[in-house]
């Protein structure tokens, strides 16, 4: 279906008119300068949510093939377990599975269309005492570079030279201090320690400080990179996982120690990825070093408007359109797609959903969003996302 969009969508945006390579565009609109237009990203996905969309009709073909996507490039260097954790199932039944994962963690799943709807059980994980951590840093959790850059690092370094797209070190559940040591202990056990164990709590935090610091004199050394992102997860629906003034002890002076490392090395856009209400830790993040966030989910209070309005341009701001909308209709598509619009005319600010599509969005509905979102953007569609 078509999607038009009136001039007044675009009335208040001043873009320039010269044609910017993606990276040149990442970059005016993470610096609130004039871009030539707004960046449209890609959006993750389930398994499952593809399984459905195969069924309804999508050929397979990647997305930013069909929908224009702005490109993002990465880092393929991990921060967790190397090597990882072999997969090995303990037991089966005709509803659940258990099994250890890459990062040595216990869990049971239900199998099929019932594992999409429910998070896993988490039945053991690597650590719990500080014998088992010692004992893991010296096998999986050192720095160990030679063994954790690709073989074909080189050649991606040279690739990578002449790029026209931005670059992120994001070191996905690894890189980060709360994140990263619930993997290892679980939440209640690491919450537990924080008041139990304090000591034991900030040896690992401070191993995490190493593996970074380490990985990144390598990478930084040898290429450059356009942002860095911590991964931390460390919110609910109501609040975070951490107080502040936990956090303050314990987080913020490591994230400071990586952040001045960053920018002596030139690296000035640092991000966490954590999902819920982490707004009482935003000043903290921002005193720390940290200008970028994401991906500020909408059921959990992280509106990008009021954050705009509180912050201004201190911070650099990712997602912020409800995923559930989009398993409504087209109307509340649009409309929840309006709602953040003004935001990108701000600065700053880049708009796509509040995490990966589940598998209750239809491909009906996601092809809506991505044509409307694109011609928003002020996109031309080719021929491929009309017909889709």
């Amino acid at each position: 279906m078509p999607v038009t969009v009136t001039p007044m969508h675009l009335s208040s945006l001043a873009f320039r008119r010269r044609r910017m390579t993606p990276r040149e565009r990442y970059h005016a609109i993470t610096h609130f300068e004039e871009p030539d237009r707004p960046w449209v990203s890609g959006e993750g996905t389930w398994p499952e949510t593809e399984a459905r969309w195969r069924k309804e009709g999508w050929d397979g073909r990647p997305i930013h093939q069909i929908f224009p996507h702005d490109p993002m490039l990465g880092v393929p260097v991990s921060a967790g377990p190397w090597p990882p954790f072999e997969k090995k199932i303990l037991k089966e039944t005709p509803e659940t599975i258990l099994y250890v994962d890459h990062e040595g963690i216990l869990k049971r799943e239900f199998k099929g269309d019932r594992g999409w709807s429910s998070m896993p059980q988490f039945v053991k994980f690597p650590v719990e005492t500080e014998e088992d951590f010692d004992r893991l840093v010296g096998e999986r959790l050192a720095p160990k570079l030679d063994e954790r850059f690709p073989k074909d690092w080189d050649a991606r370094v040279k690739g990578w030279r002449d790029r026209t797209a931005p670059l992120m070190y994001f070191p996905d559940r690894w890189g980060g201090f709360f994140g990263p040591l619930r993997n290892l202990l679980g939440l209640k056990n690491l919450c537990r320690a924080f008041y139990e164990k304090p000591e034991f709590v900030e040896r690992m935090m401070d191993q995490r400080v190493e593996v970074i610091l380490a990985i990144l004199g390598k990478l930084l050394d040898e290429t450059e990179i356009d942002v860095f992102a911590f991964w931390e997860d460390m919110g609910y629906r109501t609040g975070p996982l951490l107080g502040p003034e936990m956090f303050k002890e314990f987080m913020v002076p490591r994230y400071r120690i990586i952040c001045e490392y960053l920018r002596s090395r030139n690296v000035d856009l640092v991000g966490v990825d954590s999902d819920g209400d982490v707004r009482t830790l935003i000043p903290l993040w921002l005193k720390a070093g940290l200008n970028v966030i994401w991906p500020l989910e909408v059921r959990s209070n992280m509106d990008p408007r009021e954050l705009r309005r509180e912050y201004g341009r201190r911070l650099v701001m990712f997602g912020g359109i409800d995923k559930q909308a989009l398993t409504r209709g087209k109307a509340e598509i649009e409309a929840e797609v309006d709602r953040v619009w003004p935001v990108v005319a701000t600065g700053g600010y880049i708009a796509h959903i509040d995490h990966s599509m589940p598998p209750d969005i239809s491909w009906e509905n996601f092809c809506h969003y991505q044509r409307y979102r694109a011609v928003k953007a002020g996109f031309d569609l080719g021929p491929a996302a009309k017909q889709v």
